[in-house]
């Protein structure tokens, strides 16, 4: 399968675990995306869900399907919350951010019963680490939290928008892309950076994945963590 095709089938096997009345978180990015149109499909077939979406665009793309949408203000429990992964290990720990939406991605993950990760085959990673870690920030802050993240051992990148300037997340922050290489300690890491000041989230994410579901070559790999 191409990686498209990978994607599609880890998102049709996800949408599969979707009962009626189900609160649905509904994650951020390319492979969160196609699970949207599933749902979608399902909602104009009848099911009857509400969504709770991790970001402005994919709030935006469930409306335009008939999915109805909230916010947290309406929901305090989450039967379930289906989203990709930049990478995932062995351990079922993630990276994620990629979109930009891993603040609110890890604020309904953490609300949710049961985390499902969908990605095509090469996410699936030995050890985290090669995809440049995502860390939002406070915009009045941002440059001096630089040098920093720096001496955490990485060299972080301000993302940038196509035209140059600073990429602005939902909530109105920035975010350093930060290149750590290979992450030996990904807690010790992760408790490093929520103990900043100044940084709002960062997008690892452990502990909150309960089932893996890869698109491969040779069909779907489910992995229960």
């Amino acid at each position: 399968m191409t990686e498209d095709e990978q994607k599609q089938a880890a998102a049709a096997k996800a949408v599969t675990f979707i009962k009626d009345g189900m609160v649905v978180g509904l994650g951020t990015g390319s492979t969160a995306a196609k699970m949207v149109d599933l749902v979608g499909e399902k909602v104009a077939a009848g099911l009857r869900i509400t969504g709770v979406p991790t970001s402005e665009a994919t709030a935006a793309q469930a409306r335009n399907l008939g999915i109805p949408v909230v916010g947290l203000d309406k929901v305090s429990i989450i039967d379930l919350t289906i989203d990709g992964t930049d990478e995932v290990d062995p351990k079922g720990r993630l990276i994620k951010g990629g979109g930009g939406a891993h603040l609110r991605e890890k604020i309904v993950a953490s609300l949710s019963d049961k985390m499902i990760v969908i990605a095509e085959a090469k996410k699936k990673v030995d050890q985290l680490g090669a995809f440049k870690l995502p860390v939002e920030v406070v915009q009045f802050v941002a440059p001096a939290l630089k040098p920093k993240l720096e001496a955490l051992g990485c060299r972080p990148e301000l993302r940038q928008t196509k035209d140059g300037t600073p990429f602005v997340t939902d909530e109105g922050n920035y975010i350093y892309d930060c290149d750590f290489g290979k992450i030996d300690e990904p807690e010790s890491l992760a408790l490093e950076l929520s103990n900043m000041p100044g940084v709002v989230e960062h997008g690892l994410f452990i502990g909150f994945a309960d089932t893996i579901i890869i698109g491969t070559d040779d069909g779907i790999e489910v992995i229960e963590v």
